[in-house]
């Protein structure tokens, strides 16, 4: 089954490609261009003392491979795209560049970040925070669910950088809450969701108000050719750091698929997998909001401890679901692709994907979730007769296979 295309597969890895390659080469250059310094330590980037206090203080060791060849080339100034899976360290490659860049006798907005998610957003401005504690840095997120009025507050009394989502960021532009003319260094995080159709408007709304000069940072796990193209109007000869598409897939995540003839027989074959496996924390995706809920009260129904968050919920409850999440208080999330990005729980050794994601690149944001940092972790997808075609599509976006679970899955976790 999964080795076979289903008729009418939707993706077309050639036609991909040959995007890929006029779109890369136009001026000249190999396909898969890349900065060529590698640097192996955070000690010989020469980072400022008290960024690398922050840096090691918050547990990084040795630089991931996006961190060795990213973070200098980001510090030096230049435009950058930047490709790296899920779990690999993009958040803290391009708040090291912003952090090392800043001005901090000037406190005025320097630098903005734009993440599709409120969760992501947020988890972003913790990291910044916690990279830049030594540095005295004053980072805000202003996301949409949250007070205007507090964002106001806090912009007014004076930051280095905002993280925040188009929407609320831009409203903060409109009402000149926040002035964009001390503004060096614009990142886009998840530039593959940020680019898609709902958000372009927006964010190419946000950028005619920054300065002229101002440096841009892309980031993203997957850089289909309509972000490509997007980014050109924004940056000036930027340095591409991207990875092979069939290198995407997280090592160390094993991927299976299970069949379930029918729908109906998804829950069954979930309670199954529970009542056999000995789970330490687990996110299970479905596809849309009102499956969260049903799921969730099929699950408490037989006696499962499960937390539930969707876009419908306010900030404030999907804060705490996600606090009890993280504690460990929680063992078992269901959730939808809103959450995908940014759920950064280490614990998590399973995801579950009841529902296969409707397009191939929200894969790699699902079971990214797992091994993160080269831990291993599991990915199960249920498979119905409809999914087949999903399924091939995501094998041959990925250059991957999965395979049937097997009967031996409990000593994989």
């Amino acid at each position: 089954m999964a080795g076979v295309a289903p008729e009418g597969s939707q993706f077309d890895a050639r036609q991909f490609d040959a995007k890929m390659n006029d779109l890369l080469s136009a001026d000249g250059q190999d396909f898969f261009t890349s900065y060529d310094e590698v640097y192996e330590s955070f000690d010989a980037m020469g980072l400022q003392e008290n960024l690398l206090r922050g840096i090691y203080a918050y547990g990084f060791e040795k630089p991931s491979a996006i961190q060795q060849r990213g973070i200098v080339p980001f510090c030096k100034g230049l435009d950058v795209i930047q490709q790296a899976q899920s779990g690999t360290g993009k958040t803290a490659t391009f708040c090291s560049g912003i952090l090392q860049q800043l001005d901090y006798g000037l406190v005025q907005c320097q630098a903005l970040v734009l993440a599709p998610t409120r969760e992501l957003a947020q988890q972003i401005e913790k990291v910044m925070r916690a990279l830049g504690d030594y540095l005295g840095v004053k980072v805000h997120a202003c996301v949409g669910g949250t007070s205007v009025r507090e964002d106001q507050r806090i912009l007014s009394s004076g930051v280095h950088v905002v993280v925040g989502t188009p929407g609320r960021v831009f409203d903060m532009l409109r009402r000149q809450s926040l002035r964009p003319d001390y503004i060096k260094m614009f990142v886009l995080d998840e530039a593959d969701e940020m680019l898609s159709r709902g958000f372009k408007d927006q964010i190419y709304d946000i950028f005619q108000l920054l300065p002229s000069k101002v440096q841009v940072g892309v980031f993203s796990a997957t850089m289909p050719p309509e972000a490509l193209e997007i980014t050109r109007k924004f940056m000036n000869k930027p340095v591409r750091i991207l990875v092979k598409r069939d290198e995407l897939t997280l090592e160390g995540i094993k991927q299976f698929y299970v069949n379930v003839e029918k729908e109906e027989w998804k829950l069954e074959t979930l309670c199954d997998l529970y009542e056999t496996l000995a789970i330490t924390q687990s996110v299970i995706f479905v596809n849309t909001r009102r499956k969260v809920d049903w799921l969730t009260d099929k699950m408490r129904s037989r006696d499962h401890t499960v937390s539930a968050t969707h876009g419908d919920m306010d900030q404030n409850t999907r804060d705490i679901i996600m606090r009890e999440f993280r504690s460990g208080s929680s063992r078992v999330l269901i959730t939808t692709d809103l959450l995908a990005r940014g759920i950064d729980v280490q614990q998590v050794s399973l995801v579950i994907n009841y529902d296969l994601p409707t397009q191939p690149e929200n894969y790699l944001h699902r079971i990214g979730r797992s091994g993160r940092f080269g831990r291993k972790g599991v990915a199960i997808n249920f498979v119905t007769k409809e999914d087949e075609r999903m399924l091939f599509d995501i094998q041959k976006f990925y250059n991957v296979v999965v395979e049937e679970l097997p009967s031996n899955v409990a000593d994989l976790l």
